[in-house]
């Protein structure tokens, strides 16, 4: 599993740092990178972060065509940033998420008390919240896709150090750096 961990973690990066620059390979290694942390992630009983991997793959594939389309008048999407009324709808998004995902996963793992009187299920919904808004806002291009990737970067380090997944933290940290510095290069673009 470590060989396959490191493997996946090593295209976690790549992937990244293709959408920081904002290069289209960022989604079929994207996609590559997602479908072995499926596996990963049931392995080390994060259900949310499998399940959270799995929407990857669709957001990845919706982001793959948002980004190699053309509009009417031949341009591809551009950068932009989220209206006061996006960034409500992502928060309270964030918040419904989390609750729905809490619930689910309680339900699921109803019979194992040690599951359900950890922390894991409350830190698995929140990043898996997280998470699912940033990709969504990655695959329209908004530039605060990266807000919401450092705030579940930095929260996933210490959850996947727990669980005794190494690279993975290590993948993590490196994601964190890379938000940060994504985050200043589309600020950076979207004002010229």
């Amino acid at each position: 599993m470590n060989y396959l961990e490191l493997f996946a973690a090593l295209l976690g990066i790549v992937s990244v740092w293709y959408a920081r620059k904002e290069n289209i390979l960022v989604f079929p290694i994207g996609i590559a990178n997602v479908l072995i942390y499926v596996y990963i992630c049931l392995e080390a009983r994060l259900y949310a972060n499998a399940g959270i991997n799995a929407v990857y793959f669709l957001s990845n594939t919706y982001g793959w065509f948002m980004w190699s389309r053309k509009s009417e008048n031949n341009e591809r999407l551009q950068i932009t940033s989220n209206t006061k009324k996006q960034n409500w709808l992502s928060w309270i998004s964030i918040v419904i998420i989390y609750f729905i995902v809490l619930y689910i996963l309680r339900q699921v793992n109803q019979n194992d008390t040690d599951y359900l009187q950890s922390y894991v299920p409350y830190v698995d919904s929140f990043n898996t919240a997280f998470f699912l808004v940033a990709t969504i806002l990655m695959a329209v291009k908004k530039v605060e896709n990266w807000l919401f990737w450092i705030i579940g970067d930095a929260v996933s380090i210490p959850i996947y150090l727990s669980q005794g997944l190494y690279f993975t933290s290590g993948q993590y940290i490196v994601f964190l750096v890379l938000a940060i510095l994504g985050y200043r290069d589309w600020k950076r673009k979207i004002k010229n």
